[in-house]
Order: structure tokens, then sequence, then C-alpha cells
């Protein structure tokens, strides 16, 4: 059951509910929480700082865009105590909701106590805590590793399926995002490389995306020809053998692209049968997020066990957080050499990590992303039919993905549109976000406590945004 600011409504009229009379939209759901009063730089300031000091590749988001200073539950708040609603959750990285009041006092409790220690000395909050997680995956998946972001989490999970395998070729997904860095290699949308040696070893198979994809839902042989594209390349693209694959079960960046019923089982069993593991990158469908199941690898098949789980975003709820976890023998494989991570398993951060893995269990997180999500999707679904423009809605629980084009035949997307309706959305209260490789798509990932409330209005604001482009 939901618990905390989600449950809690006030009859005080706001600015925000006042503009929405006006355009004829339902108000912002009522919410009993008053921002603290803002005495910092004005927006403009801070706009002209960030100009002169702040690393030119780090973007913006909207045309006009908003200063976030204050955060709660499934909402934010501007420098002027506007309310939004937030739809993707600081990139999927907020779970259990803003500034939690559960987690902020396990943060609060640890940092008065000690802030940082690396793991060269034992702290019973790291084995607490992996501990903790450990019995939230397969059995088999016994042994975690702490680092501080989904990029890390993947490039260690690379590096123990080189090891493990003795082999080096890795398998990854057009399409897919799997972080920065030495990552970036395993990324494939140029829209996230730079234009510098990456992806040494790394072969990219077409995600079997029945929409846009080379082979479609019309085609009932679509994902036997994905799955022999993969087997194809395996032969002429590597040695014939690999060191792993790895695949999110659907894709965050890539606009909420669901891998399709006996994809991910099939694509492990030609992967295992070449000599490689199987990774499976839960960075953003991990955690209940999906509904149906805590992880993203059982949402067709509970018995599906990858040999590798990558976490990270919303692990920590907006802490800097990730995690690798792997069998105890591919976790030996390291131990020919020491490798350590700074910050990775820091007592702040486990305690942190402990209180959102209680509070999804408290709060009924999970079962709120099935029923919410389930609603959300019907919702979307709805307006489809009013709507040319909305080509498909598509999605699992809490991570839902509306692809706009610009003509429901040729499925050509509707990129302008899609930028158009997001910045609309963002001016009448309601924060989402856009991704697919050509930026068509409306990306729909809120903070987990997410209610029905919610998403009326969500609807509201996206039917009315639509019908202005």
């Amino acid at each position: 059951m939901l618990t905390h600011f989600a449950k809690k409504t006030t009859k005080t009229i706001s600015p925000n509910i006042l503009g929405s009379l006006k355009r004829n939209l339902r108000p912002l759901p009522p919410f009993d929480f008053k921002p603290a009063p803002y005495h910092g730089p004005s927006k403009e300031q801070v706009l002209k700082d960030r100009q002169a000091h702040v690393h030119p590749s780090i973007l913006l988001y909207y045309e006009k865009p908003i200063m976030i200073v204050q955060g709660q539950m499934q909402y934010l708040f501007d420098e002027k105590g506007k309310r939004y609603l937030d739809g993707i959750a600081g990139i999927v990285t907020v779970s259990v909701g803003h500034s939690h009041p559960r987690v902020i006092e396990a943060a609060k409790k640890q940092l008065e106590k000690l802030a940082h220690t690396t793991t060269i000395y034992l702290h019973p909050n790291i084995t607490e805590y992996c501990k903790l997680l450990a019995s939230k995956l397969p059995k088999k998946l016994s042994h975690i590793y702490l680092v501080n972001s989904g990029s890390e989490a993947n490039e260690l999970a690379t590096q123990m399926s080189r090891l493990y395998t003795g082999n080096y070729d890795m398998v990854a997904l057009r399409n897919c995002y799997h972080g920065m860095g030495t990552a970036m290699g395993l990324t494939a949308h140029s829209t996230w490389k730079q234009p510098v040696p990456h992806g040494f070893g790394i072969k990219h198979a077409l995600n079997p995306d029945l929409y846009q994809g080379a082979f479609r839902e019309d085609d009932p042989k679509a994902v036997e020809k994905y799955l022999n594209h993969l087997k194809h390349l395996i032969l002429t693209g590597t040695a014939g053998q690999v060191a792993g694959f790895i695949a999110e079960p659907i894709q965050g960046v890539g606009g909420a692209v669901v891998m399709p019923k006996g994809y991910l089982k099939n694509a492990y069993e030609i992967i295992r049968s070449h000599g490689g593991v199987c990774i499976s990158d839960e960075v953003q469908t991990g955690f209940g997020r999906t509904g149906e199941s805590y992880w993203g690898f059982q949402k067709d098949d509970p018995d599906l066990v990858p040999d590798i789980v990558t976490m990270a975003k919303g692990i920590g709820n907006g802490q800097p957080m990730g995690a690798v976890a792997t069998t105890k023998e591919i976790a030996e494989s390291m131990g020919g050499g020491i490798h350590f991570n700074t910050f990775g398993g820091n007592p702040v951060s486990c305690a942190i990590g402990q209180a959102v893995l209680e509070v999804i269990e408290e709060d009924g997180l999970q079962e709120n992303c099935r029923v919410t999500g389930s609603y959300l999707i019907k919702e979307l679904e709805r307006l489809q039919k009013k709507h040319d423009i909305i080509g498909q809605v598509r999605g699992k629980g809490l991570m839902v993905g509306l692809e706009l084009v610009k003509d429901r035949k040729t499925r050509e997307p509707a990129t302008v549109e899609t930028k158009k309706v997001a910045e609309l959305m963002k001016d009448n209260g309601v924060l989402i976000a856009k991704g697919g490789l050509f930026g068509n798509v409306l990306r729909i990932k809120p903070p987990m406590c997410f209610n029905k409330l919610d998403v009326d209005f969500l609807i509201d604001v996206l039917d009315y945004s639509l019908s202005k482009i």
C-alpha cells in the first residue's frame, strides 16, 4: 500500500490549478506539501553562470529551461514554487519518490556516524545490503560488486565476461544504451557517441523491434529472423566464440522497445552455445518498475536467469549507486588482480540502498507499478484512437513509451512534433522525456509512487498538447 505523501490531500488552490482551469484542464492532484521558500540566485543568473562555467556537452532539456529546486515524492518544484508532475523520475532514477522520508532518514542517520571509508575495512552496511539485494535475485546470482553508476556496472560486467570465458568479443543490440565512458562502445546510438576510438571487440545485432525494425509484427517469423541474424553475426563477425551478450529487457533510451516474447530466452541459448555469458542490464527495468516482475528479465519467463545482472539509477533513488550481481564462479575470475572502487559500497550508499529495497516492499511499489501502469497504458491507448500521430503505445508497468509518427502507414518518425509535445506538457505542469533513435518517442517513467490521479492529469495534459501541434 502506498504511504506518506502519496496519500495526502489538501483543498488549497494553487496558481498551478488556477492556470489549468483557464485552459479547461483538470488541476494537478491535491498534495499536502508546501515547498520551502527559495532564496538562491535567480534562474537567469544560474543559466548565465552555467553557460560560463559548466561543460557545454551537459545539455538542457527544454527550449525554455526550468529550474527545479525541490522535490517530494512524484512532484517537483521550481524556484517560484510552481509544482510539476514528474513523469520521468530524473531519467528513471527516482524509484520510491523524491525525498522519501525513510530514505532521507537512513542517509542522515549514517552521515552523522560515518560518511566514508573504503571497502578495505569491514563495515556492516555493505554486507547487510549485499545480502538483502542478493535475496531479491535468483539464488545463483549470489555475489555483488557495488559501483557508482550504470556505466561502471556495465564496464565491469564486460570485464568479468571476458575474464571468465577467455573470449573477447561482446554482442549487444542496436538501439541499446549501456552508458558512456568505455561503455560507450556497447551503446548503439550515434547521439551518445563521440568520434574517438571505442567499441573494440563489440558487435551489434539487430534489435528485435516489431514496430520499426527490419522484421515487424505482421511477420509471424519475425522473432525467429532476429535470432537467425544473431547467429549469423556470431559466425561472421567473431571468431565463433564470444565473451558475452548484453541486453536491456526493455530498451530505455531507445524508446521503451520491449523485447518480444521468447527472444531473450533463445538469445541466451545461442550465446551460451558459443561460449558466452548473458548479461541483463536492469538499470531502468529493475526493482519492480515493470510491475509484473521484480526484474525485467523475468517478464516473460520467471525461470529465465542471466549470468550477470547490472543495476543503477533506481537502486539508490537518486544517490549515485550501481551494482553487478553474478555467480560465485564468474566473480572469482577476477581473482588474478586487485579491482578497487573508491566510493562503491560506502556506508551512506549502502544505508540508502537498503532503505530503498525496504520501501519498495513496505509501500507495495511493484504492485502499484502493475496496477497504475496498466491503467496508464489503457488511457494512452484510448488517446491513440483520437490522435493519429500516436503510432504505438508500448511498455510494462511504469516504463512506457509513446511513439509519434507522421503517418501510421509509413511510420515516419515525428521528431519535431515530439519535441513540441514535450515542451507543451512542461508548460502545463508535466515533465516527461523523449527517446528513440530519432527522438520521436515520449518516455513516461515516473517515480514508482505515481497513482491513478496522476495518470488522469498526465493524460489530460498530453491530450491537450497533442491537440495543439
